[in-house]
C-alpha cells in the first residue's frame, strides 16, 4: 500500500513540475492566481530550412499553415532603410508578381514553402505607422493573408534569425517591405538571378544574403548612466519595476505598450556584452513575444526619438535603463 502511494505521489509531483518552465512561466492554462502567463521558450535560431521549431516552416512538399504576424515592428537597416518585421523581428517581404489593387497572391505550392505567407487576423500595426494600411486577401486555398497597402506579406524560409534580410532581391522579384507596403529598397534587378520570367525566381533563386547590421542587444556607454543595454537600432532598453521575473509576469499591457513597446525576441548569436542568463522568449498573455534577460521583460520607450536618448529613465519612478547584467540603472536601492 505504501509503495503504491509513494509511486502515486511521485507521478503527481512530476506532473506538477512540468507546469513550470524557465523563469517560472507556467505551461498550464492559468497560473495559481488564475491569470495566464504564457509559455517560456529559449530564444534560439530555427532549424535550417525552416522558421521556428515544432510546426514552423519546413521544406516539405506542402506549405506550412500560415503563421500570424502579431505586433508588427520596424527595423532600421543601414542598407534598406526602414523594414517591416513581425513580432519576433523577422523581415516581411512582398512579391513583384502579386498585385495590390486588387490584392492578389501569386505565390502558391512550392513557392509558399520558401516564402511562407503571413496570416491575417491578429496583426497589429507597428508604433508610429498607419494602421489603416493593414488588410487581408483570401488565397486560393481559402486562407487569409496579411496585406500592407494591398500587398500580400511573406517571410523567407532562409531567414533563420531576427533581423536577417536574406530574401532581399531574390530573383529580382522579392523585396523587403517598408512600413507603408512599398519596397524597402529600389529594384536593382536583384542578386538572385533567374530573371522575372524564370521559374526558379518564384521559389527562391540564389541568396542575396545580407547579415544583420548590428547586434540584436549590445552595450552603450552613456555619459551619465554608464554601461546600458541597447537594441539593434541603438535605442535604450528599459525594465519596469512592476514586472516580475519569477514567475515571469508583465504589468505593462494595453495602452502601456504604446509608450513602452516590447523588445522582440533576439537570437543569442546576435548579443554582444549582455548577459545570456535567463535569456528566454516571454510568451505574454496578450500573444506578443518579448525578449528577456535574467527573466526580466525588456522594453524600449516611444519617447526616445534617436539612439542615445534616455528619456524613459526614471519615468514614474518605475522605468529604468538596464545594465549588461540585467540590473536597474540608477534605481533607488
Amino acid at each position: 500500500m505504501n509503495t503504491w502511494r509513494n509511486a502515486s505521489l511521485a507521478v503527481t509531483a512530476a506532473a506538477l513540475l512540468t507546469l513550470t518552465t524557465a523563469c517560472g512561466q507556467e505551461q498550464g492554462p492559468a497560473s495559481p492566481n488564475g491569470q495566464s502567463v504564457g509559455n517560456a521558450a529559449p530564444a534560439q535560431q530555427p532549424a535550417e530550412g525552416g522558421y521556428g521549431s515544432g510546426g514552423g516552416y519546413g521544406s516539405g512538399k506542402d506549405a506550412a499553415a500560415p503563421k500570424a504576424a502579431g505586433q508588427l515592428g520596424v527595423q532600421d537597416s543601414k542598407k534598406l532603410g526602414k523594414v517591416l518585421t513581425d513580432s519576433e523581428g523577422f523581415t516581411l517581404y512582398r512579391f513583384d508578381k502579386d498585385t495590390a489593387n486588387p490584392p492578389k497572391s501569386n505565390c502558391d505550392g512550392d513557392c509558399a514553402n520558401i516564402w511562407p505567407v503571413v496570416a491575417a487576423g491578429d496583426a497589429t500595426a507597428a508604433a508610429g505607422t498607419d494602421a489603416s494600411l493593414l488588410g487581408e486577401v483570401t488565397r486560393t486555398d481559402g486562407s487569409r493573408q496579411l496585406t500592407v497597402d494591398g500587398w500580400p506579406m511573406y517571410r523567407y524560409a532562409k531567414d533563420t534569425a531576427p533581423g536577417q534580410t536574406n530574401g532581399q532581391g531574390v530573383g529580382g522579384t522579392w523585396f523587403a517591405a517598408a512600413p507603408d507596403g512599398k519596397k524597402a529598397a529600389a529594384d536593382t534587378g536583384g542578386a538572385g538571378g533567374g530573371g522575372a520570367g524564370g521559374g526558379s525566381a518564384d521559389t527562391g533563386g540564389a541568396d542575396a544574403a545580407e547579415p544583420a547590421d548590428a547586434a540584436g542587444l549590445s552595450v552603450r556607454k552613456d555619459p551619465e548612466l554608464g554601461d546600458i543595454v541597447v537594441d539593434k537600432r541603438g535605442m535604450t532598453v528599459y525594465r519596469f519595476t512592476k514586472d516580475t521575473a519569477w514567475p515571469m509576469k508583465t504589468a505593462c499591457t494595453g495602452d502601456c505598450l504604446k509608450k513602452w513597446p516590447v523588445v522582440a525576441p533576439v537570437s543569442k548569436n546576435s548579443v554582444e556584452g549582455v548577459t545570456k542568463k535567463g535569456f528566454v522568449t516571454f510568451d505574454r498573455p496578450d500573444g506578443i513575444k518579448q525578449q528577456t534577460i535574467d527573466c526580466w521583460p525588456l522594453y524600449t520607450f516611444a519617447g526616445d526619438e534617436k539612439p542615445g536618448d534616455v528619456n524613459g529613465q526614471g519615468v514614474g519612478g518605475t522605468w529604468f535603463a538596464v545594465s549588461p547584467d540585467s540590473k536597474l540603472v540608477g534605481a533607488a536601492k
